[in-house]
């Protein structure tokens, strides 16, 4: 088995800036609101979500004190000038190479050209390149769309045609177009700002798939250069697109002899690592990792035709007498004194001889070595549990049993876990719940797996954690639904947070805490009140049963704002409260979290004042009294003026409104 990857795998230039200039602004401290997705890859966004990157759909979407970042595709010219009039902070990260073909769009314009554009009319960067054209601009996907262009649109011969491409357009797509274009006019202006990246990269990838069985494809779906790369590559041999490791096609690649990878401009390197680490795992049996931690890894290859010359005396039954940290004496009816080495009684080298047996325990055992002279016969139970064992992995494969084993080693790439004396490779990918779960939690834990790989020839094993973990939760999900009903309450631990709410793990099943449940007070995101693995305690809202989907309730009644007024600040109550907000009829100010009142202009002061900034301002801690709450409408009255002596100047009867 051999595999290949693609020197040009992977970021590009403009991408990488982009990426980079977040992670800057981020480090510091700075609120990032990106204009659209940064870049089309779904890992790399989670991991900006998860630092506190929003995406945003439009320039009024931002807050004040946010940082705006136009994306590596760029925008309209329409977008910038919004962006520059609502006085957003804005850090352009706009690829240089895409930048140039705005500039070059809107000269064009400029000089009363026609403008034709080889992309996708649905994709960010060609709708950017469109809203910078002055004039009739078009957009044409491939050649046989140009062509249909050209016989129903007639442009002035004299004024001429500007042709550019969308950066990472297919290099033999663009060829066919400029035959087309050099064929039907005569002095067109032809600008090929595909990227030198994109070009390099399918090239590199043509050249691969034609020698290799199979290639494989790593980007996002949404990305439009890893669709291309998957489409030159299609041509020349079968070729799979994934997002991760985790979408390797497995029974292809067993079957391949030559495997190709590469991958688009949106995947980080971090991916295709993981991808290149699972292969080597999954496809090779990460044997090298075994063979390297255990000198004696290739006793199960000589245990078969050393077994096959074996009589029924070389087979003994022996009965324990004694246990030393490095060797466990057996009586097997002998007159020589049988001992098993501590590293022939079990495939886990960290074992401890009392751990694995007692004095008085019955074992079958297979004689390694007499010596007449000394009078003892050297044993070993791992080797001939060994066979039992691989007997019974072996089997496993086939039938789909869930066997048992314990965690002895975390090794690179995964763990291995030892059932009835086999050591099973289980990879990082197969080994949790979740890939961001960490494999050192396993080790000496007891674990149930399933055999979904066996190598008979080299008796080797790879096994799976997670398929019994998904079943597991899959029964766990359906006896939550035979009890589920509105109300009921229950524990749970934070999951996953985005913009809208926060997914809770019930216990095999997910629920979700909209954004508008979290507290009683507004927030930006649910991060100001719950973390990822945060314990929190919900109650059901609302079931749909045939979608599966589960509205969570976090909120308490008791810590309602407006209850908590109720409670503790009927009216006359005189509180601290902190003016928020100014307007011409008066001040707003918080009593409690959730609940502002307004003070009207005429209970500011004890005399007459033009406007409430003649007396107050922002963030004043001031003493007020409440004078009026109205539940219904949810208003509360407050008064400075009545804790003020009055003045001789001082109105005798103005009151609010």
């Amino acid at each position: 088995m051999k595999f290949y990857v693609a020197k040009s795998a992977g970021y590009c230039f403009g991408v990488n800036r982009a990426v980079n200039l977040v992670n800057k602004l981020l480090e510091e401290g700075k609120k990032v609101y990106t204009l659209g997705p940064i870049i089309h890859n779904p890992q790399t966004l989670a991991e900006l979500e998860v630092k506190g990157v929003r995406v945003v759909n439009s320039p009024g979407e931002v807050p004040p004190g946010g940082t705006i970042v136009i994306r590596s595709h760029g925008v309209p010219k329409s977008t910038l000038e919004e962006v520059k009039s609502q006085g957003l902070e804005c850090m352009d990260a706009t690829c240089p190479y895409v930048a140039k073909i705005h500039q070059i769009v809107a000269q064009a314009g400029k000089n009363g050209k026609t403008v034709l554009i080889a992309g996708d009319a649905s994709h960010p960067e060609v709708q950017g390149i469109q809203g910078h054209c002055i004039g009739e601009c078009f957009v044409f996907r491939d050649a046989q769309e140009l062509q249909n262009l050209v016989e129903n649109h007639h442009f002035d011969g004299n004024s001429g045609v500007c042709v550019v491409a969308q950066t990472t357009f297919s290099v033999a797509e663009w060829e066919n177009c400029l035959k087309i274009i050099k064929r039907v006019y005569t002095n067109p202006t032809i600008f090929d700002t595909i990227c030198n990246a994109t070009a390099k990269r399918q090239s590199e990838s043509a050249l691969l798939s034609q020698k290799c069985d199979l290639m494989i494809v790593i980007g996002g779906r949404q990305s439009s250069n890893t669709a291309k790369l998957r489409d030159v590559c299609g041509k020349y041999c079968t070729t799979y697109l994934i997002e991760s490791a985790d979408e390797l096609p497995l029974s292809a690649l067993k079957e391949a002899g030559c495997i190709g990878i590469t991958a688009g401009a949106s995947t980080p390197a971090s991916i295709i690592k993981e991808v290149l680490d699972t292969m080597s795992e999954i496809i090779e049996g990460a044997d090298q990792n075994l063979m390297e931690n255990n000198a004696e890894g290739s006793f199960e290859e000589m245990l078969e035709e050393s077994l096959k010359s074996l009589n029924t005396d070389e087979k003994v039954r022996g009965v324990v007498v004694g246990i030393t940290p490095s060797e466990v004496y057996v009586d097997v009816g002998r007159k020589q004194a049988g001992f098993i080495p501590a590293s022939e009684l079990s495939a886990d080298p960290n074992v401890k001889p009392e751990d694995i047996v007692k004095v008085g325990d019955e074992l079958d055992l297979l004689i390694m070595r007499t010596n007449d002279q000394e009078g003892t016969i050297m044993l070993s139970k791992k080797r001939l549990d060994a066979v039992k064992g691989w007997e019974t992995v072996a089997a496993a494969e086939e039938s789909g049993e869930v066997l048992t084993g314990v965690v002895t080693e975390v090794i690179k790439g995964g763990v291995i876990a030892v059932t009835n004396g086999i050591r099973v490779f289980i990879p990082a990918s197969q080994a949790t719940a979740s890939r961001n779960d960490p494999l050192e939690d396993l080790l000496k834990k007891e674990v149930q797996f399933r055999i979904i790989e066996v190598n008979r020839g080299r008796r080797r094993a790879v096994g799976s954690i997670r398929s019994v973990l998904k079943d597991e939760r899959k029964k766990q999900a359906e006896k939550f639904w035979e009890t589920a009903e509105e109300g009921k309450e229950y524990t749970g631990v934070v999951k996953s947070l985005t913009s809208y709410g926060a997914f809770v793990d019930l216990g095999g099943i997910d629920g979700m805490i909209h954004i508008s449940e979290l507290s009683w007070g507004r927030i930006k995101h649910p991060s100001e009140v719950v973390n990822v693995g945060d314990t929190v305690n919900v109650y059901i809202k609302g079931l749909d049963r045939e979608k599966g989907k589960i509205s969570l309730g976090y909120k308490r009644e008791e810590d309602n704002p407006w209850e908590i007024l109720k409670r503790d600040y009927p009216v006359g109550t005189v509180a601290d409260v902190t003016i928020v907000g100014m307007t011409t009829f008066g001040a707003f100010a918080r009593i409690i979290p959730g609940i502002d009142g307004l003070i009207h202009i005429s209970q500011i002061a004890d005399h007459r004042i033009e406007k409430p900034q003649d007396v107050l301002k922002i963030n004043d801690v001031v003493k007020a009294k409440i004078t009026e709450i109205d539940f219904d409408r949810k208003r509360v009255s407050l008064s400075i003026r009545a804790l003020l002596e009055p003045t001789e100047d001082a109105p005798a009867d103005e009151t609010a409104e």
